[in-house]
């Protein structure tokens, strides 16, 4: 895979090649226009030249003189060449330097003042530019004859100047080049240096010599950086969170194993050896239930959508429903469309099923839950309340019941790790709070604040 600079760097000198290319072309173009206009302009001047020359002999015929305010007109195979017609296209008057030559065939002109200029080739395949100028004559008051003035010039010097005209344009043009290659490449260079410093830091990360990615970098970085560094952080949460379960795990389970390894050691009747196994055993399959729970919240999941509560909360509802149809219970659901959860679908299913159903197993006729958005500290914090129309929980009872295992009533269905398991979610892996108080339903209303970066 071609890196990210090379790229960048190639594309960049394709479009700068193309560029000074075009601009090349252009002014060459230009170039060679203007100096064909120059030579235009030079050879009317000429024409002019010769105007000024003419003189009418006795016999009314034009003619010139010998020596012409133009040297090269006088000197044979100069390279400026001229000559006359009349209007039946008879040369009447040609200059000395055209000894031995005849200039190409150009349309005669007819009308007074008219001009015609292009480049053509002598007999020899020689180039030439020609320019024709047709006057009329006056030879008396009522006679006008009409001439025609030629006047050309070879293209060795025009050649020569386009050709050193090109060879600066283009050697500036390729020096330039090198120095914009040069510049871009620094410019790149400096500019994807955030990058390689992330890639870098990335490298540092995996060898164990820090432990996430720094923070001043460009703000179009920054959204990634960050992201990266909340899935570092995610990612050590949840290892330290599974080695806190299995350590938690064990340390529970050395109490009911030695209570065991205790009553096997001392034979006691088989009745009482069998009550014995049967609590230790739910005391073990509590725990064992508690800590899967407690290491399976997923937290809050980097880079991922945050999730409306209104449909996971009325799914949890109309479950319920279901499960206590005999009791005919009145579910209220007051959550807007708004209201987002940023953290994993599954963690929120553990918070708001196990609060609702331990409101409907103690509600009487009716279970209301409510989620909304509010700020705390510059964090966006979800508030989620069930309450029920129950006895309620006494204020001194109701920091017990967020302990594991521990049940309001024990002849109600349960393992009494439910509200552990939530307390847990909410305070440890979302930094909130479980509060227990007494609602306007007159029963017991659970209130967690899950907190997170607002958006994410």
């Amino acid at each position: 895979m071609v890196s990210l600079n090379r790229r960048l760097l190639v594309a960049a000198s394709l479009v700068l090649a193309a560029f000074l290319g075009l601009t090349g072309l252009t002014l060459d173009r230009a170039f060679r226009d203007s100096a064909v206009e120059a030579v235009q302009d030079r050879l009317q001047v000429q024409v002019y030249m010769l105007l000024g020359a003419v003189n009418m002999d006795a016999f009314n015929r034009l003619t010139l003189p010998q020596a012409l305010p133009e040297a090269r007109f006088s000197t044979p195979d100069s390279g400026l060449y001229a000559d006359v017609m009349d209007g039946q296209g008879t040369l009447v008057w040609h200059s000395a330097s055209l000894l031995g030559r005849a200039l190409p065939f150009f349309p005669a002109i007819r009308s007074p003042g008219d001009t015609q200029f292009a480049a053509l080739e002598s007999a020899d395949a020689t180039p030439l530019f020609m320019l024709a100028f047709t006057v009329s004559w006056e030879i008396t008051p009522s006679q006008y004859r009409l001439y025609t003035f030629r006047v050309a010039e070879t293209q060795t010097d025009f050649s020569k100047q386009i050709w050193s005209f090109r060879r600066s344009l283009w050697g500036w043009l390729a020096a330039a080049s090198a120095v914009l290659l040069a510049v871009q490449g620094l410019i790149l260079r400096w500019s994807l240096k955030p990058l390689r410093r992330v890639a870098a830091e990335v490298t540092d990360i995996e060898a164990g010599q820090r432990t996430e990615l720094g923070s001043d970098y460009p703000e179009e970085l920054q959204p990634l950086t960050a992201n990266l560094n909340a899935l570092i952080r995610q990612g050590r949460s949840h290892l330290e969170r599974y080695r806190n379960a299995l350590g938690d795990l064990a340390h529970s389970l050395k109490t009911p194993l030695a209570v065991l390894r205790g009553a096997l050691d001392h034979h006691p009747p088989p009745e009482e050896l069998r009550q014995t196994l049967a609590e230790q055993v739910e005391r073990m399959n509590r725990t064992v239930d508690y800590q899967l729970q407690r290491a399976a919240a997923a937290g809050r999941i980097a880079l991922s959508a945050p999730l409306p509560v209104a449909p996971i909360a009325h799914k949890i509802l109309d479950s319920l429903a279901k499960v206590y149809a005999e009791r005919m219970l009145d579910l209220s659901c007051e959550v807007g469309p708004a209201t987002m959860f940023y953290g994993d679908e599954g963690d929120l299913l553990e918070i708001l099923g196990n609060l609702a159903d331990n409101a409907c197993k103690w509600g009487r006729r009716r279970v209301a839950v409510r989620a909304y958005l509010t700020q705390h500290g510059g964090r966006a914090e979800l508030v989620v309340e069930v309450e029920d129309d129950g006895p309620g929980i006494p204020a001194e009872q109701a920091p017990l019941l967020l302990n594991r295992g521990q049940r309001a009533d024990p002849t109600v269905a349960g393992h009494g790790i439910g509200l552990a398991v939530v307390r847990d979610l909410v305070e440890e892996v979302y930094y909130g709070r479980l509060d227990i108080s007494q609602g306007r339903l007159g029963g017991a209303l659970m209130r967690a604040r899950l907190r997170f970066q607002a958006g994410g």
